[in-house]
């Protein structure tokens, strides 16, 4: 748990989450973690831990949002070179699941290279408000 505490505590990574707007503790993490628990409980599937080379460098995955699976994934500073090789994955992932036939993707506006997104078939589809911020709402086919 204090991996995460950290790794949300960084502001480098709260660049890119304009819904983390306090510091982190350990009860934080904890809530965190046993909501993500209960997305895999109701959906049977959620996100993860994200590990490379047995080192925790961030989480995400899949979380239902309505009828849509939208994808997340925040990770270290450190690993985040490391985005789309994890990104490709778990798209190979939800095409391997026939509950998936698309993938949503929520990014605030402070994400400007997305070239890689566009490559990888995203389209965009229309700015929305969140929690009272502004994203950009992509959308991937899996069929």
């Amino acid at each position: 748990m204090e991996d995460i505490v950290s790794h949300m505590n960084d502001p480098r990574v709260a660049e890119h989450m304009p819904l983390l707007v306090s510091k982190w503790t350990l009860d934080d993490a904890e809530q965190f973690v046993a909501a993500k628990e209960e997305y895999w409980q109701r959906d049977t599937l959620g996100h993860w831990a994200i590990l490379s080379d047995e080192a925790y460098v961030g989480w995400g995955g899949f979380q239902k949002e309505g009828e849509e699976w939208d994808f997340g994934l925040v990770l270290k500073p450190d690993n985040f070179g490391l985005g789309m090789r994890i990104t490709r994955k778990a798209i190979a992932f939800a095409r391997a699941d026939p509950r998936i036939d698309f993938v949503t993707f929520l990014l605030p506006p402070s994400r400007k290279n997305l070239g890689a997104l566009a490559r990888a078939g995203a389209t965009f589809i229309k700015e929305i408000e969140y929690n009272g911020e502004v994203f950009r709402k992509y959308l991937l086919e899996t069929l």
